[in-house]
């Protein structure tokens, strides 16, 4: 894929987030997708989405409300926030996906967990491109992979989350492919 496609993949904070992070986020979502990334802001306020009960936020519903805010132009939205998620059937989410749809969120409420002083940096920014990136993913169809280096890998816990690579398994990576080449026809109009 190459830079002069006008569909573009938008990197929306919610919340104040270190922008050296957004950045780093921004080149590795490139990196592997291929699309222009565009960083903007779309949804600002997520009240809707908290349960009082459990105190986080539903993240499907801000999935929806961001799907709703897609231009012609946008090929995925990717929102970062710092608030705790969940979906009903699980205690938290590290973050939640519209599969093969348009937007996904993650949260980097739980990627700070276990980090110390002298590595907290390195390991903070590595957790969160990995969660981007896995997200991202299932808009582009790809399922959980049983492959445990996989960036796709079902994470059940932080440790889970540092164990796992930062790149796609061989298999994954050629349905990343042909995913791409399906959505490049459909866009052209070929």
């Amino acid at each position: 894929m190459n830079d002069t496609i006008e569909h573009k993949i938008i990197i929306s904070p919610m919340g104040d987030h270190d922008t050296d992070l957004l950045d780093t986020i921004g080149k590795e979502v490139k990196r592997l997708f291929g699309f222009p990334v565009e960083r903007k802001k779309l949804v600002n306020n997520v009240d809707f989405a908290f349960d009082t009960k459990r105190e986080q936020y539903y993240s499907t519903p801000i999935l929806e409300k961001l799907a709703l805010k897609a231009t012609p132009d946008t090929s995925r939205i990717l929102a970062i926030t710092d608030i705790d998620l969940f979906i009903p059937i699980l205690t938290f989410v590290y973050g939640e996906a519209q599969l093969g749809g348009t937007s996904c969120i993650i949260s980097t409420c739980r990627l700070t967990k276990d980090l110390s002083a002298e590595t907290s940096k390195d390991i903070f920014y590595s957790r969160v491109i990995k969660e981007a990136i896995h997200e991202l993913g299932h808009t582009f169809k790809l399922l959980h992979c049983k492959d445990p280096s996989c960036i796709m890998h079902y994470c059940r816990s932080i440790k889970d989350v540092d164990q796992k690579s930062d790149q796609l398994c061989r298999y994954c990576k050629i349905l990343l492919d042909d995913e791409k080449k399906r959505l490049l026809k459909k866009i052209s109009g070929s």
